[in-house]
């Protein structure tokens, strides 16, 4: 198992990078929270890495931050989530936010996250609100620059990837952006106002 990798950023098209270690690439699942803060392409990133191998299928996922992945791996921990939901989670709110959320058991709050329905938000109350104590103080902010293209259409396609329905995602990503904005930042406002 890959705990930590290295390399030179070469791609970064949410939730997909590209790490070039040594001429050879990674191609990474990121959420994204550590999206928000990668490095500009052709910069070094060292990312904590989680593999995971099924019948008939490996993926690579990458975290700037060791709290974020290990939130990663609990998430996934309780039963009905998988892969797609725990980056949908990490992308949707930070790890302080979501301990904060399972503390509390807001489980109205949780349910706003995609994938994430009421029998679900439950049982996450149930089994990660001791664990939700130890993520306290690993939280995430910043923001990253974004790649090249239309920002707007770039916010729906990763929202899409995280789980939205395509009308919902324009929709969202349309009314997130301002003048100016970066995918980056729409994406992550558009995830704000959908917890609200």
């Amino acid at each position: 198992m890959i705990g930590r990798l290295r390399g030179i950023l070469a791609l970064k098209q949410p939730p997909w990078l590209v790490v070039d270690v040594n001429g050879v690439g990674y191609e990474l699942e990121a959420p994204m929270s550590t999206f928000y803060d990668l490095p500009d392409l052709g910069r070094e990133v060292a990312l904590f890495t989680h593999y995971a191998q099924k019948e008939d299928s490996v993926a690579l996922y990458g975290f700037l931050r060791e709290g974020e992945r290990r939130l990663f791996r609990d998430v996934q921990k309780v039963s009905g989530i998988g892969a797609k939901i725990a980056l949908a989670v990490l992308s949707g709110v930070s790890v302080d936010e979501f301990a904060r959320l399972v503390q509390a058991g807001d489980v109205t709050a949780l349910t706003r996250i995609p994938g994430i329905g009421k029998k679900t938000a439950e049982r996450m109350v149930v089994e990660l609100r001791d664990r939700a104590a130890d993520l306290a103080g690993a939280g995430v902010a910043g923001a990253m620059p974004a790649g090249a293209g239309d920002p707007v259409a770039d916010a729906a396609t990763a929202l899409q990837q995280l789980g939205y329905k395509p009308a919902e995602a324009v929709r969202m990503a349309r009314d997130a952006a301002a003048p100016g904005d970066e995918a980056a930042a729409i994406i992550r406002k558009a995830l704000q106002s959908a917890l609200r």
